[in-house]
């Protein structure tokens, strides 16, 4: 098996998530500490206990997912898993690729994400900016819809996760003015989500140099494994074109499609998901039906890709 590790962002996100993993191997909750001792909030208590609105709080939901993330892929190495052939990671994911390839240490990374989340909450006030799912458009038809729509504000495509499922994002008035163009262009569903923060979109450029400067003053280290980025689907040739494509994430699209395409033609058979949920799985399943295509979320996943990589 050649497989690349893909790691998820917001939104997989869930109460009691990492539970059953943590039951079974005690480095899932040491992960979870050293990051809560970083930030002097306890993430594993917030995982378990909630309350789900503070799970769900940008500020908080980012450096939980990173922080799952970079466990899972721990546990994974601990275990004897093989290395990966390439990595990626959906948005907040990247940075948790970026440290299991170790291009960035987990403590840089955290405070890394630390810095993204606030920027990112500060960005645009709540109840300004707004997101959507559109199902059933191709992503030029998305385009096209968000920019009759815009008018004097902005809306954008903003993640391009499967080739039926866009999202877009911007100003909270014009995704609704968007959501109803492309339902009138024959949008099976438009679905607005619960995100005030629209995530990779041009109201976020301002930050992104604030963003650049914290990357800028991070320590980088030459990876270990190849990280495709999401804003142009494809590995860096420097610590300097790593850290642009890290901080212009935050204010353009995120090419999932085109990232599991490059994945493939890079040499992968196979996907495997690191982290809470199985959105990733999901989508993956939807973009490309040829490769094999595994998610770990739970002791059971665990075991199961475990074993197939070492058949």
């Amino acid at each position: 098996m050649n497989f690349a590790a893909v790691f998820p962002g917001q939104g997989s996100q869930s109460l009691g998530m990492m539970n059953d993993l943590a039951e079974s191997h005690p480095s899932i909750k040491e992960t979870f500490q050293e990051s809560s001792e970083i930030l002097s909030k306890d993430l594993w208590k917030i995982v378990t206990d909630g309350p789900e609105e503070l799970l769900s709080q940008t500020e908080t939901t980012q450096p939980l997912m990173l922080t799952a993330g970079v466990a899972v892929w721990r546990l994974w190495q601990a275990q004897g898993g093989i290395i990966p052939s390439a990595m990626a990671g959906h948005s907040l994911g990247e940075y948790s690729a970026l440290v299991a390839s170790e291009t960035i240490d987990f403590p840089t990374a955290v405070a890394l994400v630390a810095k993204r989340s606030s920027l990112m909450q500060q960005a645009v006030p709540e109840g300004v900016g707004g997101m959507a799912a559109i199902l059933g458009l191709t992503r030029e038809q998305v385009i096209e819809g968000c920019a009759s729509a815009a008018g004097e504000q902005v809306v954008e495509a903003v993640n391009f996760n499967s080739p039926e499922q866009t999202v877009i994002g911007g100003h909270s008035e014009a995704v609704d003015r968007a959501m109803e163009v492309l339902a009138e262009m024959g949008a099976k569903r438009t679905i607005k989500l619960a995100m005030s923060v629209p995530s990779h979109c041009s109201l976020l450029k301002d930050i992104a140099v604030e963003m650049a400067g914290a990357l800028d003053s991070a320590s980088f280290q030459q990876s270990t494994v190849a990280v495709f980025h999401n804003v142009s689907a494809s590995p860096s040739d420097s610590d300097e074109e790593c850290r642009k494509s890290v901080a212009e994430q935050l204010y353009r699209p995120v090419k999932w499609v085109d990232t599991i395409q490059a994945l493939e033609s890079n040499g992968a058979d196979t996907i495997i998901e690191f982290g809470p949920g199985k959105v990733l799985f999901g989508l993956n399943r939807r973009i490309n039906r040829k490769l094999g295509n595994l998610t770990i979320h739970d002791t059971a996943s665990f075991d199961k890709a475990l074993a197939a990589v070492q058949e």
